[in-house]
């Protein structure tokens, strides 16, 4: 046992939702490691069956597990559903993805046959975040477990009952207790199990500044396979768009669903200056409209809390930061109630600063640069480290061509959202946000490894040159 209980409260009303003591590293990973083999053996169709048994017992459990996500994460209800619905959705996306990203094959070439085949890695550690407790970690668990590994699965302290109560679908639904463990537990936890000698990998999502560290920290290991899904500090530029109504919905949408605690969340708005004014009065049309409340509410909020008061307190003294260096605030993030996380969305324009700081904000505050020239909103989109996602509101095609040729990051959109990437296709970027091994559609390339074989029924050789007459 490496830490103290942990305890989970509701972030809208502080009310208590679980309470519970730290797993046992290594007795998690020892059970884990004992399963693996039979259920590796097992054929493909049978592991995909009862993964296609969890999705039923999702939809089974389907209002108890939306209202769960909704008051440990603090997001509305509304969004707590669409997440359960991507739960279910990820195991049919999975094993499309499965047969044609990692397909048996038979091929011919001048050596012979030669047969192509997939082998799971072994064992597993999935760290998952508490922004989307249940889907971003199923999107590695569900691949993971296909593809014959098993897993261990370390939840967010923050969110363990939603992480406690997607591992019990699965194991209701016969995925062997073995093959799936939960620990639970704080940062000491999961930095053993990221060290464990026992582990074949690791899958995380989370922050820059974790996923960094794990890269150092896996280094030298080359054995171990490890892909990273990090944060972004994302641009969404605005450029000649006339319906300005509807840019503003896409930047709102962007910036601030979820309070803002997406990795793709657009964090930067790029606006030509000649646009500025008229679009920030439709942004603060909007924004005077929205409903942020407790997830439960009704009518339903756009925008619930961010997940604590230590979350909470960070955003406002960076916002205050901001401020310090020059930027002019445009729209105040303020807080109704000191002892609840709730905050209002933030806008301050920071074209003037010198030093603009290249950090993810988790929260709802955006940063507003004005550019005169659409070459100059392009280098100010890149001026980052990071490279996630990034969008273009324009009318223009050849402004959205220019764009995507010159664009650094992995998710590029034209009139859409920043956010909500279709889980049918591969999900990742680069610099800070990433480290080359997208998920989503292709998380089947980090769950198994290609084995190629040259095969022959019967043992023929000779050797016609170098010999010496027998």
């Amino acid at each position: 046992m490496l830490g103290q209980e942990i305890v989970s409260t509701e972030p809208a009303t502080g009310a208590l939702v679980w309470r519970g003591l730290p797993g046992n590293v290594d007795e998690e990973i020892g059970r884990a490691r004992a399963s693996w083999a039979g259920w590796a053996a097992q054929p493909l169709a049978y592991r995909l069956e009862a993964l296609r048994r969890f999705a039923n017992v999702v939809r089974s459990h389907y209002d108890a597990f939306a209202e769960l996500i909704a008051r440990e994460a603090g997001k509305p209800l509304w969004e707590a559903k669409t997440e359960v619905d991507a739960v279910m959705a990820k195991v049919n996306i999975s094993a499309t993805a499965y047969a044609e990203r990692t397909p048996q094959r038979r091929m011919d070439s001048q050596a012979g046959r030669v047969a192509l085949r997939h082998k799971p890695h072994g064992v597993l550690a999935v760290l998952g975040p508490y922004n989307f407790p249940a889907h971003l970690p199923n999107g590695h668990i569900v691949p993971a477990l296909l593809a014959g590994n098993a897993v261990v699965f370390k939840p967010s302290e923050k969110t363990p009952a939603v992480g406690a109560f997607l591992v019990k679908c699965f194991h209701e639904a016969g995925v062997p207790e073995g093959v799936l463990r939960v620990l639970i537990g704080g940062p000491a936890e999961g930095k053993a199990l990221a060290a464990h000698p026992d582990i074949d990998g690791l899958l995380f999502t989370g922050s820059a500044r974790t996923g960094i560290a794990l890269n150092r920290a896996f280094a030298d290991k080359p054995e171990k396979i490890l892909a990273l899904e990090m944060g972004g500090n994302n641009p969404i530029v605005v450029w000649d768009a006339p319906d300005l109504a509807s840019a503003a919905v896409l930047i709102v949408q962007s910036a601030f669903t979820t309070a803002g605690q997406r990795c793709t969340a657009a964090r930067r708005l790029i606006v030509d200056e000649r646009l500025h004014q008229p679009l920030l009065g439709e942004l603060t049309k909007l924004l005077d409209r929205m409903i942020i409340g407790a997830p439960l509410d009704n009518p339903q909020p756009f925008m619930g809390p961010v997940i604590d008061n230590e979350a909470a307190d960070l955003l406002q003294e960076s916002f205050l930061e901001l401020m310090s260096r020059g930027g002019r605030p445009l729209r105040h993030m303020l807080r109704p109630d000191d002892n609840l996380p709730f905050l209002t969305p933030g806008l301050i324009d920071v074209s003037e600063m010198n030093d603009r700081p290249d950090v993810e904000l988790f929260g709802p505050v955006l940063q507003i640069t004005r550019v005169n020239a659409f070459e100059d909103a392009i280098v100010e989109a890149n001026n980052t480290r990071y490279g996630l996602s990034a969008s273009l509101i324009s009318q223009d095609p050849a402004l959205y061509d220019q764009f995507w040729a010159n664009a650094r990051a992995g998710i590029v959109n034209w009139n859409k959202p920043t956010n909500g990437a279709a889980s049918n296709a591969p999900f990742g970027g680069v610099g800070w946000s990433g480290n080359h091994r997208p998920s989503a559609y292709y998380a089947a390339d980090y769950c198994a490894y290609p084995v190629v074989s040259s095969e022959a029924e019967q043992a023929r050789a000779l050797i016609g040159i170098g010999l010496r007459d027998g």
